[in-house]
């Protein structure tokens, strides 16, 4: 069994550092957090994620797992801390590298660093590995470095960290053996190794793909909407095809991966990342095609009941969620909003957040940004008798309306807002 060192407890770190405590090995968490770190050597976690707080508190109990804010030498180290972007969109690697900063007083010949972190490509041959070099190591010989991205679901992390495939990447061959080892010992999915530039493209590219994709698909509805199309049946039937697999329209891009990871790729190559780029720009133009349409059902002044806040559905996550931008270019706009989001806290967010009741009385359209469970099925005879003009916008096509009372907006029929569109019948 193996010391290991994992700097970084959050929602990936701290379940990785109990992953390994649980396989036998003894763990260090590290983080500047003195909050998380005296509860984590309680016993107790500072985030939420399903089975965790029991297999922390388990390890814990048993010794295999301990915190501190200071690392301490390791047969191993694993850095995961954040990677935000600057407004420019440009990566902010200052937590990568004071992570790497911070263990170099603790390592010695032998060592396998692993980061975890989501990356630029060329970070680790570029900024990380020459940080270790500069204290006389040599990188693949005495330390092996390597990058293994995280590639796990909100909800199911404890699962897929250990039946999911792993990328190994190292500065070097036998770098990417040392750390394939390293993850072996708990890891039931496959475990490929390749070199460190390919696994940080290859992870940036799981979610471009995904973000492209999303891209194709709201550029269609937005040409739906002008030609009186049809969208969603559209992309309904495209699906049929044996190889076409087209994602689904909504309000924008959110979350910490698909709306930060491409920029990664542009901001290495700018002029060849021509699709991604344009990827990004239609996505990001998906709050104000939203608002555009929201002008067309709704009076200026009117009172709008905003429904869902965060960037996907049956989550508490507001980082980067299209829903903020929307609510903010509708305040621009004077119209009156009150806004429900059961999963979201008042702390989250800096406007006042109501309840079902208060957030549709006498409003003239719900818009729904979000697919929350609990808006799947709306109690239709209290927006009959208590919305000004019962009507229901729904960005993310989760909402099923019976009464033909209240009228109904989705990406299927938007076109009948434009008065200059004749269909036929």
């Amino acid at each position: 069994m193996m010391k290991i060192c994992v700097v970084g407890l959050g929602y990936i770190g701290l379940p990785t550092a109990a992953m390994f405590a649980n396989s036998g090995h003894d763990v260090l968490g590290v983080d500047i957090n003195e909050k998380a770190v005296n509860l984590l050597n309680q016993g107790k976690i500072h985030i939420e994620e399903v089975g965790l707080e029991e297999l922390v508190k388990k390890v814990v109990e048993s010794g295999k797992l301990k915190a501190s804010t200071t690392p301490e030498e390791a047969d191993a180290f694993i850095i995961a801390v954040p990677t935000p972007i600057y407004p420019d969109h440009t990566a902010n690697l200052d937590y990568v590298k004071s992570a790497t900063e911070s263990i170099l007083p603790f390592l010695k010949k032998g060592n396998v660093v692993i980061v975890e972190s989501t990356i630029p490509p060329r970070t680790i041959d570029d900024f990380v590995a020459p940080i270790i070099q500069a204290e006389g190591w040599n990188v693949g010989e005495e330390i092996f470095l390597a990058h293994c991205p995280e590639r796990v679901l909100p909800g199911r992390i404890l699962i897929e960290l250990v039946e999911n495939t792993r990328i190994v990447g190292g500065i070097n061959e036998i770098s990417a053996k040392k750390a394939a080892q390293v993850y072996g010992t708990f890891v039931k999915g496959d475990i490929i190794t390749t070199s460190a530039l390919t696994a940080e493209m290859a992870k940036l590219m799981e979610n471009t793909y995904r973000d492209v994709n999303i891209a194709l698909a709201n550029e269609l509805a937005k040409i739906s909407e002008k030609l009186g199309i049809n969208a969603l049946e559209v992309i309904q039937l495209a699906n049929k095809h044996p190889r076409v697999n087209l994602h689904q329209p909504g309000p924008g891009v959110g979350g910490h991966c698909l709306a930060v990871d491409p920029y990664f790729i542009i901001e290495k190559a700018p002029e060849e990342a021509i699709l991604i780029n344009n990827a990004r720009k239609i996505n990001n133009s998906m709050p104000e095609f939203v608002v555009q349409q929201v002008e067309k059902m709704v009076e200026k002044n009117g009172k709008i009941a905003v429904f869902g806040l965060t960037y996907k559905g049956n989550i508490d996550d507001v980082r980067e969620s299209p829903a903020l931008e929307i609510v903010n270019l509708l305040q621009e706009k004077n119209y009156q909003l009150s806004i429900y989001d059961p999963h979201v806290s008042q702390e989250q967010v800096p406007f006042p957040l109501s309840t079902f009741d208060e957030a549709i009385n006498q409003a003239e359209c719900i818009l729904v940004l979000a697919d929350h469970n609990e808006f799947k099925s709306l109690d239709e005879v209290k927006i009959y008798l208590n919305m000004k003009k019962p009507l229901v916008f729904d960005t993310k096509n989760c909402v099923k309306i019976n009464s033909t009372a209240i009228k109904y907006y989705n990406f299927d029929n938007l076109y009948e807002l434009n008065q200059n569109i004749t269909t036929l019948v």
